[in-house]
């Protein structure tokens, strides 16, 4: 489906609508910079497309040359009113979330929405398949009835639970972080069960780098983020696999352990699915 009203990106009308009356101090030189950095011709390239949704997603692997290779849909029923928590890796924090999209979004005639940081709502053709999150700033005291409502819906739910991207640790391992407990308590509460997915992908060595030095300084923004739409331009033709794994039904996660051990247990879960 496409949509001709769909709007541009315009960094400068975000940093505004972000910054307010801050903005006056933010050097001209640095929005151009910004421009460059997220490509911003490029991807108003394809937005100017106007795809929606799922075909927004399909549409975005093809902009970009990218062949994926999907394993274990065999394990996903289509039944009326089953509905699944799909739990991923995040490595490469724009290609992995847009395939999924696809690939899940066909799987099930387009019910699906992600749990995402609320900057991809200025994603015009993407913003119908999302709950948008922000845990700063105005939006933060509803963020409990965003999600709630999110896993009441009829929707399946795509999420990654370490909220970033992977990162390489202290053995030169890329992996999440350890995952937040909510797809495990949201997923009993609205019995969903859990289905654990796997993508193989990585970032460049300059992510890692960079990601590494603002752990190391203890930023608090996120300068890695920035990034991410380069990565996702550096990813032109590639090639990706993702490995489905079998739902892990609601119930399983009882009272043995925490919520916060079951988040483990179905990341490791992930990890073993490669």
């Amino acid at each position: 489906m496409q949509n001709h009203s769909i709007t541009e990106i315009d960094i400068e009308k975000i940093i505004r609508s972000r910054a307010g009356k801050k903005t006056k101090y933010i050097p001209g030189f640095l929005v151009k910079g910004l421009k460059r950095l997220i490509h911003q011709d490029f991807i108003n390239a394809y937005l100017r497309q106007g795809y929606v949704g799922v075909d927004f997603c399909e549409h975005c692997l093809k902009y970009l040359d990218v062949q994926v290779d999907v394993k274990g849909l065999e394990n996903l029923s289509a039944e009326p009113g089953k509905r699944y928590t799909f739990v991923s890796n995040h490595p490469l924090g724009a290609i992995d979330g847009v395939t999924l999209g696809m690939v899940l979004g066909r799987k099930f005639d387009g019910h699906i929405k992600y749990l995402v940081n609320d900057l991809l709502m200025n994603l015009n053709g993407l913003a119908p398949l999302c709950i948008p999150i922000n845990k700063i700033g105005k939006q933060a005291r509803n963020f409990p009835q965003i999600v709630e409502a999110g896993f009441h819906s009829e929707d399946h739910i795509i999420m990654f639970p370490a909220g970033l991207c992977s990162r390489k640790n202290n053995q030169g391992l890329i992996r999440d972080i350890p995952w937040k407990k909510t797809f495990i308590t949201k997923s009993v509460e609205t019995q969903r069960d859990v289905v654990p997915i796997h993508f193989v992908g990585q970032n460049s060595p300059r992510f890692y780098k960079i990601a590494n030095i603002c752990k190391a300084l203890r930023l608090k923004f996120n300068f890695a983020m920035l990034l991410l739409p380069d990565e996702m331009f550096r990813s032109q033709h590639g090639h990706y696999q993702v490995i489905v794994g079998k739902p892990i039904p609601w119930q399983t996660f009882d009272k043995s352990k925490t919520a916060a051990q079951w988040a483990s247990y179905v990341q490791d879960e992930v990890y073993q699915l490669k």
